[in-house]
């Protein structure tokens, strides 16, 4: 009596559901530790200015200009440069508050258009408490 050995007729393949398991794993262990702070993203160098100490203001509605002339209003980043979408964005940030007073922060190095970009939507929407973030003199 012959018996077979089937083992010859078996094609080899690659299970894939052990790597996707080992994936996945990965992938949620890297969202979970990832820290989400928006502060540490954006590297702003300010301008220099004496010291003149401001009223800190809680409910200021802040808005970022980057190095690039990237804005960020509040906690979001506006998708586009043109005033018209800059404007949108900061009356979905403030609501009707038009008294608010506005922080922009813009890094030393950015280009003037956009800062006057900023002041021309901030202006246009009615803002009229509008400050700038500078960064102490260094001492010599």
């Amino acid at each position: 009596m012959r018996i077979r050995d089937d083992r010859a007729h078996d094609e080899p393949e690659i299970n894939l559901v052990p790597l996707i398991d080992v994936i996945l794993v990965l992938i949620i262990f890297f969202v979970i530790t990832t820290t989400f702070d928006m502060r540490s993203t954006l590297q702003l160098q300010l301008p220099s200015a004496s010291e003149q100490p401001g009223d800190p203001d809680t409910r200021a509605l802040s808005v970022l200009i980057n190095a690039d002339g990237r804005y960020f209003v509040g906690d979001q980043e506006v998708l586009h440069t043109d005033v018209d979408s800059l404007k949108q964005a900061i009356a979905q940030v403030a609501g009707e508050d038009r008294n608010r007073p506005v922080l922009l922060r813009a890094d030393a190095r950015t280009r003037h258009q956009a800062v006057v970009t900023a002041y021309d939507a901030l202006g246009q929407l009615g803002f009229r408490r509008i400050s700038i973030a500078t960064a102490p003199e260094p001492q010599q």
